[in-house]
């Protein structure tokens, strides 16, 4: 069993203008089109069981049609989805309650795009009425290829909001890019051992032998295996993640064990 925890699509008519414009702001190709139907193509093809699509709201108008299509679309054809909220939200606790009720697992949340800092007291307030929904946070962490003049959400600010929210959101949080994309020492010297998950989206080609020790510090059991699919091919990462110095055991809770908690599959 295979499941790619971080990945992003977007709706057709809507996917050339998205991708090309990510692509101009990143520096960085994409590897497919963007749609959902390339999405299935790359999961037949690579052997990925199930992908978690994590669509985000830079405006807050857009909640209302981003949760929408992800109740419709949500465990079709093994592909499951998170919920999208805006830190400037008019009614959070409509919209979780919305998407708890709709089945999804979770809300997505991007400081870079959204704008805000991750120790805000708005994303404070979000998380912690997600979590009382038994709602699982993902957010993107560390330098993003967009923003690098500002980074929205450092170690720091991941720290002083595990100190607001302690006890709330323990296991609960979702770090991308293991901990912090571009900064594994310092996700080794103050996330590790954090009661936080971490996915490996985008960083396993940049410097695989430090994402070996942050797995072999923080635990295998609080690893995602993830891609960033289009961003990063999924056949590529798979079989990077296969070449890693880590156990069989190892993998398996990482390819798809502790997917399966989070998604009660």
């Amino acid at each position: 069993m295979v499941i790619d925890f971080h990945t992003h699509t977007f709706p057709d008519k809507m996917a050339e203008k998205t991708i090309a414009h990510l692509e101009k702001i990143g520096g960085i190709p994409a590897h497919t089109d963007g749609k959902r139907g390339s999405l299935l193509e790359s999961m037949k093809k690579y052997g990925v069981d199930r992908s978690v699509v994590l669509p985000v709201a830079t405006l807050p108008k857009q909640e209302r049609s981003i949760n929408t299509l992800s109740a419709e679309l949500n465990g079709r054809d093994g592909i499951f989805y998170a919920g999208g909220i805006h830190p400037d939200c008019e009614d959070v606790c409509g919209t979780l309650d919305f998407i708890k009720q709709s089945g999804l697992f979770g809300i997505k949340l991007h400081p870079d795009y959204q704008g805000v800092h991750f120790d805000d007291p708005r994303y404070i307030n979000i998380m912690r009425e997600a979590a009382k929904r038994d709602l699982y946070i993902v957010t993107h962490a560390g330098i993003d290829v967009g923003f690098r003049s500002h980074v929205h959400c450092t170690p720091d600010m991941i720290l002083n909001v595990l100190g607001e929210l302690e006890g709330v959101i323990d296991n609960k949080l979702i770090l991308a890019h293991m901990g912090s994309y571009e900064m594994p020492s310092e996700v080794l010297c103050k996330l590790c051992g954090k009661p936080v998950y971490m996915d490996t989206a985008a960083v396993l080609d940049l410097y695989p032998e430090k994402c070996v020790e942050i797995i072999r510090k923080h635990g295998a059991d609080r690893i995602l295996f993830a891609t960033d699919s289009p961003w990063k091919p999924q056949g590529d990462y798979l079989r990077i993640f296969e070449e890693l110095e880590l156990s069989d055991g190892e993998k398996e809770k990482i390819l798809a064990k502790n997917a399966e908690r989070i998604l009660s599959l």
